[in-house]
């Protein structure tokens, strides 16, 4: 059988694709090799949070990241009521905290940077910031509060993409390993069995083992890495009061609160290729950052150790365009997959409907990477 759109990977990416461009009427395949809970996507820690993770010199994936921010309300109550499961947002927003000196000059250094770029964050002492959080560190020095940013549990996320999917007559198929893609006039892909599925067009999704597959192009290929983050899932005793109600972050680590009660601890960066073993020292170090944020952390019962391997890219942006006849790419998020789902999925959906990338997918054309 032929599809409209073969969509190679199942993470929060190409599972949104899928969802949009069914819904626009194209017959669509979603393929992935394991299970779409195994991925990247399931470990994130769901930060929705362009203001906070603004970095210096990225001011083009800065926008890209406020436009796609801007669009989860929406699509968290579209993709709620297509697949009859609530999306619920965290929007208490974002404490960026100093606990040292030299956290404290570099985080008055990043608020000027932010209100250079009319960011809505709001500069906060350290009393002020216990008042909204008081199980904080005495240490705290200071903190930015950015209130429009929000989180969401990925994992409720991806399940409800997938019923969303089915919902809008797209196609899950699951164990499905993809050995290669063919480009050009006839694209298709080749499963590891030797199944081929022609496709109208290839979307390559498959974050950072996109690179991995033959048949996709070269420099593509070699602007795909894996960079590994440990996390870790933490979980409130029967009789242990909420110890947070933001989303926290340091230049070490980010503490995440889930409505269940869970506490989401991360993540290291890590470059140690498709390595994806947890170790002792990261456990340690994360725990140790953590509990230099809210002492009480220790206190939690250690729920999960997990590791993601996120899609880098050399310049930290997303790779979405038509990188081949017949092949589009969307890979290369990094940190920003959850947060680029909404725009991504837009963006890839109108390409594969019309045949032209909507304007803000411009800047991030894996055409930059040729040379």
């Amino acid at each position: 059988m032929s599809y409209d759109a073969v969509i190679v990977g199942a993470g929060i990416t190409g599972l949104s694709i899928g969802f949009r461009a069914a819904k626009m009427g194209l017959e669509v395949l979603v393929l992935e090799r394991d299970d779409p809970a195994d991925g990247a996507s399931a470990v994130a820690a769901g930060m929705l949070a362009p203001v906070t993770e603004t970095t210096f010199g990225e001011e083009k994936l800065l926008r890209l990241n406020l436009a796609g921010a801007a669009r989860w309300p929406s699509f968290a109550q579209e993709l709620g009521e297509a697949a009859n499961q609530p999306i619920d947002l965290l929007t208490s927003g974002t404490l960026h905290l100093a606990t040292n000196r030299d956290q404290a000059a570099e985080l008055e250094r990043l608020y000027e940077y932010q209100v250079k770029l009319d960011l809505q964050v709001e500069r906060l002492t350290a009393g002020a910031c216990r008042e909204l959080e008081p199980a904080l560190h005495p240490s705290t020095r200071a903190g930015i509060l950015a209130r429009d940013d929000r989180a969401v549990e990925p994992r409720r996320v991806i399940r409800a993409l997938g019923k969303a999917l089915h919902a809008a007559g797209g196609t899950l198929r699951t164990g499905s390993s993809v050995r290669s893609i063919r480009t050009g006039d006839h694209p298709a892909v080749t499963l590891e069995d030797g199944t081929e599925v022609a496709a109208g067009t290839v979307v390559l999704a498959a974050g950072c083992w996109s690179g991995l597959i033959d048949g996709v192009p070269k420099p593509v290929a070699a602007a795909l890495r894996p960079v590994k983050g440990q996390i870790l899932r933490l979980r409130h005793r029967p009789d242990h009061p909420v110890l947070l109600t933001h989303v926290l972050r340091t230049e070490e680590v980010y503490l995440v609160p889930r409505a269940n009660g869970e506490v989401v601890v991360g993540a290291s960066v890590e470059e140690k290729g498709f390595d994806a073993t947890a170790t002792a020292g990261e456990v340690f170090e994360l725990l140790r950052s953590a509990g230099e944020v809210i002492p009480g952390i220790r206190e939690l019962q250690l729920a999960e150790v997990n590791v993601g391997l996120r899609p880098g890219s050399p310049d930290n942006a997303p790779l979405l365009g038509t990188a081949a006849p017949g092949l589009v790419v969307a890979a290369g998020h990094f940190r920003n997959g959850i947060l680029l789902a909404p725009i991504t999925g837009d963006g890839i959906a109108q390409l594969l409907a019309s045949g032209e990338p909507p304007p803000e997918l411009l800047p991030f054309g894996p055409g930059r990477f040729d040379r």
